[in-house]
């Protein structure tokens, strides 16, 4: 594997294996290139952080899968990435579809970036003033806003939207 990536297919390839252990900046940069020559990109690596399956994904990957899975499901992977099927490990997957069914959740309460800042904060517990300090805003413009957002969401206190937020998955 040189520079974190091998090609299947003779001539132009179709498909590239890449693996972000080696050296992760240029492999993204890789796979973007790969990505807009419409060359199939598959990430077959140990990591499965965030970060680096974020970064994968925005960059082109068509598929992520981990080594750790067995030598067949590798194979039908490979098999399928270059047939046009993306392709996910579980882990991997579950990650991703964790943050769609948040931003999801969001969109389905027309909810803004502060409203949702205000519900992660009001979950970890922070009262109107450290709200207003993390987000450096004053602590009238944070009581307005959560009163806002209470009437948005036809609730009556901090615990129900606490509960919302857990339940909908916003935060």
């Amino acid at each position: 594997m040189k520079d974190g990536f091998i090609s299947v297919a003779c001539g132009t390839p179709k498909l590239r294996l890449a693996d972000c252990h080696y050296n992760a900046e240029q492999t993204f940069t890789m796979m973007r290139s790969a990505d807009k020559a419409g060359v199939k990109v598959l990430v077959l690596t140990t990591f499965d952080d965030k970060e680096t399956v974020d970064k994968a994904v925005s960059s082109g990957a068509d598929g992520y899968i981990l080594k750790e899975m067995d030598n067949e499901k590798i194979i039908n992977s490979i098999k399928a990435v270059a047939g046009g099927i993306n392709v996910f490990s579980d882990n991997v997957f579950k990650s991703i579809k964790k943050d769609v069914v948040v931003q999801q959740s969001a969109k389905n309460y027309d909810l803004t970036e502060r409203e949702i800042d205000f519900l992660r904060l009001i979950c970890d517990g922070c009262d109107n003033k450290e709200i207003a300090a993390k987000l450096y805003l004053a602590e009238g413009t944070v009581r307005n806003g959560i009163s806002r957002l209470l009437e948005k969401l036809k609730l009556k206190d901090r615990t129900q939207l606490a509960v919302f937020a857990i339940k909908n998955n916003i935060i």
